[in-house]
């Protein structure tokens, strides 16, 4: 098949038996955690150090610096915002009380100017108060050349909670409205689906660095990752290997909850299941700003990114984390006689509420309180963890993926199983078992 035309998102359109909505992807994942919640410059380069370690993990293409995508989820690095506003008449709020805007704008100047534009005016709509933008300051010359002609800008926007939201949790759910009505009013003066616009994320706790980067190469490309005030107690990790599919800035992972390992091959079912509860969906939390997200799912060809969506819209409706993991990554618990009679209790409720995600999937996933990791009912996806001795957890799709950490300091080495869930508490400063997590729900 000869490739005629790519998109805006660097696709090839749908030609002959080629259609980008059937491709899958297999890549390198997992976390690493200071118990403690701890902030330290030094977890975000173990972070980089291991994506480095994983770059086995991706692929390269005939372009020697073309890569998949590599990426990082950190908490948001308040002490390094705060600092780059001294250089302005800006005082950042404290924490909890702003939320940070990650985003790839359109490459060709009066597009990224209509993308910033729709921006503030979801932000103005949404009552909320913008405090400004930052150029995220990156080293291009790590790119390929065939990285560098759909590369997007990189900017960051920064909004302070409006007078009428009271918590916290409120804040992020109209940051969410403010994330899809931005592409909305995008697409509505520009009439096209405007693909080279997406909002990487949008949170009060967390954010994400990513791009079509080799994992050695990510480090330098965010120039950020160097200065000592650039500091995170957890941090995602993910190298990608699109298997079938064809690479671009917003499918690199991390998404905005979670990274992933494997494939879901329910997805297309899930999708129509999720689309066609759109006007029997009710949230008491999201009220009439639920009509404001639809559609839920982003036009996007990945499984992990469409699984993204659907978890984020559980979340935002008042699941906890953990507990939306469990609805769409359940345990084999039908006719399971060695499973707690609540546990399957639980689960079966809850399947006439939700369709499971099947496929060998491992995730690792978190909201920047808590951080924690789950394999699909089969275990068919690797996932190894070690503690050591000064409150670090490390998980991953393989062992070995920090080499400076000696035998004497891990006190405990094992692996995820089949349906279990691994989590850290940042708020707790201590792991939860998968039994006391679920005999909670």
């Amino acid at each position: 098949m000869s490739i005629k035309k790519l998109n805006k998102m660097g696709f090839p359109e749908k030609y002959g038996l080629y259609d980008s909505d059937n491709e899958h992807e297999n890549c390198g994942f997992g976390f690493i955690a200071n118990i403690k919640n701890e902030p330290k410059h030094e977890i975000v380069h173990q972070a980089l150090e291991i994506v480095h370690n994983l770059d086995h993990r991706g692929a390269i293409g005939a372009d020697p610096l073309a890569g998949d995508g590599a990426g990082i989820l950190i908490q948001i690095p308040h002490d390094f915002f705060k600092e780059e506003f001294l250089k302005t008449d800006i005082k950042l709020p404290e924490i909890g009380n702003y939320g940070v805007g990650m985003i790839f704008l359109p490459p060709e100047k009066n597009r990224a100017s209509s993308a910033i534009k729709s921006v503030e005016e979801a932000i103005k709509k949404e009552g909320q108060s913008l405090i400004g933008w930052r150029d995220v300051p990156v080293d291009d010359s790590v790119l390929g050349e065939t990285v560098k002609n759909n590369a997007p800008i990189i900017r960051q926007f920064f909004i302070q909670k409006g007078k009428n939201t009271k918590t916290e949790k409120e804040f992020q759910r109209k940051l969410y409205v403010i994330r899809k009505q931005s592409l909305f009013l995008l697409q509505e003066e520009l009439q096209d689906d405007c693909d080279d616009f997406y909002i990487v994320s949008l949170s009060t706790r967390t954010i994400i660095f990513k791009g079509m980067v080799l994992a050695p190469n990510l480090s330098k490309f965010y120039i950020d990752f160097q200065n000592k005030n650039f500091k995170t107690a957890i941090a995602l990790f993910h190298q990608r290997f699109s298997t079938n599919t064809f690479p671009s800035w917003r499918l690199a992972q991390p998404f905005r909850y979670l990274c992933h390992n494997g494939e879901i091959n329910t997805v297309k079912g899930n999708t129509n299941w999720m689309n066609s509860r759109r006007y029997s969906m009710y949230s008491e939390l999201l009220g009439n700003d639920l009509k404001k997200l639809w559609p839920v799912i982003e036009k996007s060809p990945s499984d992990s990114a469409t699984f993204d969506n659907a978890l984020e819209l559980l979340v935002m409706g008042g699941y906890s984390l953990p507990h939306a993991m469990m609805l769409m990554i359940p345990e084999a618990w039908k006719d399971n006689s060695l499973m707690d009679p609540k546990r399957s209790s639980f689960y079966e409720y809850y399947s006439a509420l939700m369709e499971p995600w099947d496929g060998p999937a491992a995730m690792a996933f978190t909201d920047g309180v808590q951080v924690a990791a789950t394999l699909d009912r089969n275990g068919l996806r690797p996932a190894r963890y070690i503690v050591t001795d000064d409150d670090l957890v490390i998980m991953s799709s393989e062992v070995g993926v920090l080499r400076d950490i000696p035998e004497h300091k891990i006190i405990q080495k094992w692996r995820l199983q089949p349906g279990k869930m691994l989590l850290v508490d940042l708020n707790e400063k201590r792991i939860i078992s998968d039994e006391e997590l679920k005999d909670n729900k």
